[in-house]
């Protein structure tokens, strides 16, 4: 593991690193926010999962979350989205390929061979940043966009390893949109049976163990209506009586701009539950 890139930011270290993956078959990036802390001391972990054409870069640029990680005591890890390199499957397509591994472990040729996105997050990553930086091994995940839709269907289906889940903006049903299906189809074939475990609202619906999950919306998202479909996991979770936070944010849209308006209020409700 070679650190690449490292800041200075608010008495706490931004950092990028680069290793060899073993899941994956290849090198990937990973950014990691750690705060000042006592000799000895062991901090929590969010996880942040970015979303279509993004890498480990743009959360860290763009969002405004090192100020509250400091402020909270939590340390934030963000990796790329997909396996990437010249010997890695593609398309021209900005919605399938690298920069678009939809956190799932690909089962059809060329994808299979590296788009394990799933078993990088839950296994792969968390051991090695549990093994090289200053963890108490609790953690929590959120993510955007597509990212969303990783944070909620990793969370969902890993309630043992994480205390809570949050998104902006998520695909909550990935097997009903444009986009969930494209992916799906290429990476896990035709059988829409296989596409539903990695679906956050049919996750819901047979979920045992549920974790708390908020969500952010901005009404002026323009993929709100084709895409992303919130309704569907309020609904969901009506039937279930899960504990689901939706806020329907007025006038926000997809950008940035709207991650980094409520980015703390994210920090801070994953922070109150890893270190209550």
């Amino acid at each position: 593991m070679q650190k690449i890139e490292q800041h200075y930011c608010f008495s706490g270290e931004q950092a990028v690193y680069q290793h060899q993956s073993v899941v994956l078959q290849c090198p990937m990036n990973f950014s990691i926010y750690i705060p000042s802390y006592a000799e000895g001391e062991r901090l929590p972990v969010i996880y942040w999962l970015s979303g279509l054409t993004c890498n480990e870069q743009n959360f860290i640029t763009k969002a405004g979350a090192q100020k509250y990680a400091a402020e909270y005591k939590v340390i934030i890890v963000a990796p790329d989205t997909s396996p990437r390199g010249v010997d890695v499957a593609d398309d021209a397509a900005y919605d399938l390929g690298q920069g678009a591994g939809f956190y799932l472990n690909a089962t059809e040729a060329p994808w299979s061979k590296h788009y394990q996105m799933y078993d990088y997050v839950v296994s792969e990553l968390r051991q090695l940043v549990d093994q090289h930086f200053p963890t108490n091994t609790k953690q929590s995940i959120m993510g955007h966009s597509m990212g969303g839709h990783g944070a909620l269907t990793i969370g969902l289906k890993n309630p043992e390893l994480y205390h809570s889940i949050s998104a902006f903006a998520p695909i909550v049903a990935a097997s009903q949109v444009p986009w969930g299906i494209r992916a799906f189809t290429a990476y896990l074939g035709e059988d829409m049976q296989q596409w539903k475990q990695y679906d956050a609202v049919e996750l819901v619906k047979t979920c045992k163990v549920q974790l708390p999950i908020l969500i952010d919306q901005g009404t002026a998202d323009s993929f709100l209506q084709e895409q992303l479909k919130p309704e569907l996991i309020r609904q969901a979770c009506i039937e279930k009586d899960y504990p689901l936070t939706l806020n329907m944010r007025e006038g926000y849209d997809h950008s940035y701009y709207f991650i980094s308006s409520f980015i703390e209020s994210h920090i801070h409700f994953h922070a109150r539950l890893l270190w209550g």
